[in-house]
C-alpha cells in the first residue's frame, strides 16, 4: 500500500491520520473546532508534533467543546500555560479562547460552522490532481480573509490550506497514493 511521502512510517499515529482521517470529508462541527484548533497550533511546527500531542490537547481543551472553551478565562490560560503536554504559546491560546468565541458567532449566523464552510466551497470536494501540492489556493485565501475580518487569528491562508486538507474539502493524496480518491473512483460531494 502506497502512502504520500510525508507520512512518517514510523509513527503509527501519524500513518492511522493519514489513512483514516487526513482529506476525507468530515463536517461535524466538533470536529471542525478540533481541527481549526490543531491547525492553529500547528503554526510554525510539524502537524506531526500537534498529532502527537493531540490527547493532551483534547484533555487541556475540554475535549475541544467549543461553548466551554469560549468561556475559558485568564485563569484557563494560566492553568494551559503550566501544562506541559501542550504547546505553551500564550498568543495561540489565548487565539484558541478568541476563535471559540468566533466560531460560535459564525454558527448562529450561518445555522452551523459547516454551513458557513460551504458557501465558500459551492458543496463541492476539491481534489488536486497536479503533482504539485501548494501551500494555498484561492479558496484559502477567500476563507482566511473572512475569518480574520470577523476577528480571529492564526488563520492566514496556508493554515487555512492546511485546516481543508484536514477536514476533507481539500483533498491532496499524491497521485499514486492508495488512498488518493481518483485512484477509488470515488468522488464526494459536501
Amino acid at each position: 500500500m502506497k502512502r504520500c511521502r510525508w507520512v512518517n512510517m514510523n509513527n503509527p499515529r501519524y500513518i492511522e491520520y493519514h489513512d483514516h482521517e487526513w482529506g476525507i470529508l468530515n463536517l461535524d462541527d466538533h470536529y471542525l473546532f478540533e481541527m481549526l484548533i490543531l491547525e492553529m497550533f500547528q503554526a510554525g511546527l510539524s502537524f506531526e508534533c500537534i498529532l502527537n500531542k493531540r490527547e493532551s490537547f483534547r484533555e487541556a481543551f475540554a475535549d475541544f467543546d467549543v461553548h466551554r472553551v469560549a468561556e475559558f478565562t485568564d485563569d484557563d490560560v494560566t492553568r494551559l500555560m503550566s501544562d506541559s503536554r501542550i504547546i505553551r504559546n500564550r498568543l495561540k491560546i489565548k487565539a484558541a479562547i478568541n476563535n471559540a468565541k468566533i466560531f460560535l458567532g459564525i454558527a448562529e449566523e450561518y445555522g452551523s460552522f459547516k454551513d458557513y464552510l460551504l458557501t465558500f466551497t459551492g458543496d463541492e470536494v476539491i481534489v488536486n490532481d497536479s503533482e504539485i501540492i501548494p501551500a494555498s489556493s484561492p479558496l484559502s485565501d477567500s476563507l482566511s480573509k473572512d475569518l480574520k475580518k470577523r476577528g480571529m487569528t492564526f488563520v492566514g491562508t496556508v493554515i487555512i490550506y492546511s485546516y481543508l486538507q484536514a477536514i476533507g474539502i481539500i483533498n491532496d493524496h499524491e497521485r499514486d497514493c492508495s488512498f488518493n480518491p481518483l485512484n477509488k473512483k470515488q468522488l464526494q460531494k459536501c
